[in-house]
């Protein structure tokens, strides 16, 4: 077998921009409003697949022209590789450089090689920055292996016929991952409407406290803390803030307890405020940031659906905690991004584990406190309904950075039933979406194992070990030897001809 970067007989060794040009035809859309129009959000990141488009005569800024069958590659942010081949003609934003299709090097071909790791990775170290942008003079240096026309159109084929293969394995894949989703909201909404539990409930009834007479001992609970708050700011001569009451929310309406499942008896719909403690953080100010050794600061970015990411932390002075020790996590609290807090991936609400230890809240991010009375898990869970999600998205405030309150955080309603029945079913719930979560794991691993078996079809196709060469075809040098003759006659494509000859060798 050949080995891995031996030029294969009849190919060639060029640059990029040594065998194709872009298009460059730039017009402006109410030039030709009946057109499509691709802007970089019409194509899907990795994939090459086109979204949608909107009619041109929607837009107004100068635009690329394409035809149908050239490819489309994303340059801004180019770690993306947004790369697409339209089957119909139109305009694409201009952030999209435009190849078309020639005798040497065939769209669908050159489709396949930019989608390629290789040159996602030369791509995406071009430029650093937010929005890095390349442009074709950066990516004209990537070197490639050009084979002859019609070994291209072979491998072209056998790539779509194995990728054809892959994409049904993943679409089985995404689809078990989708019924995992619906499963776990109903085993949520099962547990949170009593089902789950229903069994050991009536084995235990005569042992357990009713919502109502929960409610009202945390209730007295929280005025004695109170008191007892004020008698010791008291004592120590009213130093420092003084203690603040509880804050009583008002009881759900009959308006609102309508809308809400029926539960069992015995159990009782809660604003959230009403049974937790939540606080928000404080606007702590960049420039009093620290590099390392500092205590880290929990933001906004700092959450994920289901935990929290520590690889961009910023850093409070550890001499100065002291100041903000209300603010100081504890392990097991719940802590909501209020920036965003529904996003592609789930719900921004984490718990806090040992090793996010210690760290200080910050402005815009609120923590569910643990509560004698309450089972954290059993809210945890609570909230990762999707009638949570619903309730965000409901209440969100502004368009550029949706936002929601601690109020509205503390408004949610929230099925409460004796303590021992919340821990009953926190351990039931903890041991069915393991599993689930353990399913989900093996599914998100054969995606990646997929995606790598894609990547790995592409470097044997580029490499000359996909398809077999065949012995009577035209070499690729032989070709571009016929079009630089042709072109040798036509001043109007000597450019492309003297490009197209410039560091090519064969084997």
């Amino acid at each position: 077998m050949m080995a891995l970067g031996e030029l294969p007989a009849g190919w060639l060794r060029a640059k990029l921009s040594d065998v194709i040009e872009p298009r460059g035809e730039k017009t402006f859309p109410a030039e030709l409003p009946d057109l499509p129009f691709l802007g970089m959000d019409h194509v899907e990141a990795q994939t090459t697949r086109i979204l949608g488009s909107v009619p041109a005569s929607s837009m107004k800024s100068s635009a690329a022209r394409f035809f149908a069958g050239d490819v489309l590659y994303g340059r801004l942010r180019p770690y993306l590789n947004k790369v697409a081949q339209p089957n119909f003609h139109g305009l694409a934003s201009a952030e999209f450089i435009v190849f078309p299709d020639t005798e040497l090097l065939h769209s669908k071909f050159l489709r396949f090689r930019l989608n390629a790791a290789d040159f996602v990775s030369f791509a995406s170290h071009l430029n650093e920055g937010d929005r890095p942008r390349v442009n074709f003079d950066q990516i004209g240096e990537f070197e490639l292996l050009v084979p002859p026309p019609a070994e291209q159109h072979r491998i072209v084929a056998k790539i779509e016929e194995l990728f054809s293969e892959l994409d049904q394995g993943v679409a089985s894949l995404k689809t078990a991952r989708e019924q995992l989703k619906v499963y776990r909201q109903s085993l949520l909404k099962n547990a949170f409407e009593g089902k789950l539990s229903a069994a050991w409930r009536a084995a235990h009834c005569d042992q357990l406290e009713t919502a109502a007479a929960l409610q009202q001992r945390i209730a007295r609970e929280r005025q004695a803390r109170y008191q007892q708050q004020l008698a010791d700011w008291q004592t120590a001569g009213q130093a420092g803030p003084k203690p603040k009451p509880p804050k009583p929310l008002p009881p759900l309406t009959a308006e609102e307890l309508a809308e809400l499942p029926e539960l069992p008896a015995g159990w009782g719909w809660a604003k959230l405020g009403s049974v937790m403690e939540t606080t928000v953080g404080f606007a702590f100010k960049s420039a009093e940031f620290v590099s390392t050794g500092g205590v880290r600061l929990l933001r906004g970015d700092n959450i994920e659906p289901g935990r929290l990411r520590w690889t961009d932390a910023r850093y409070w002075p550890l001499e100065r905690s002291a100041e903000f020790a209300e603010l100081m996590l504890a392990i097991g609290e719940i802590i909501i991004a209020m920036d965003r807090p529904v996003i592609s991936s789930g719900l921004k609400v984490a718990r806090v584990h040992q090793t996010d230890l210690p760290s200080l809240l910050v402005q815009r991010v609120a923590r569910i406190k643990e509560q004698l009375g309450i089972c954290t898990d059993f809210v945890y869970a609570a909230i990762n309904q999707n009638r949570f999600v619903n309730h965000c998205l409901g209440h969100q405030t502004g368009t550029q950075l949706p936002h929601i309150s601690e109020a509205q955080i503390r408004s949610y309603p929230i099925p409460l039933c004796s303590l021992a029945e919340q821990v009953q079913i926190s351990a039931e719930l903890d041991a069915k979406l393991s599993e689930a979560d353990q399913l989900d794991q093996t599914l998100a691993t054969a995606l990646q194992q997929a995606d790598a078996l894609r990547q790995s079809i592409l470097k044997k196709a580029f490499c000359g070990q996909l398809v077999k060469q065949a012995k009577n075809e035209e070499p690729a040098t032989a070709l571009l030897e016929r079009i630089r003759a042709a072109r040798a006659t036509s001043p109007a494509k000597g450019r492309q001809a003297k490009s197209v000859s410039k560091s090519l060798t064969n084997c």
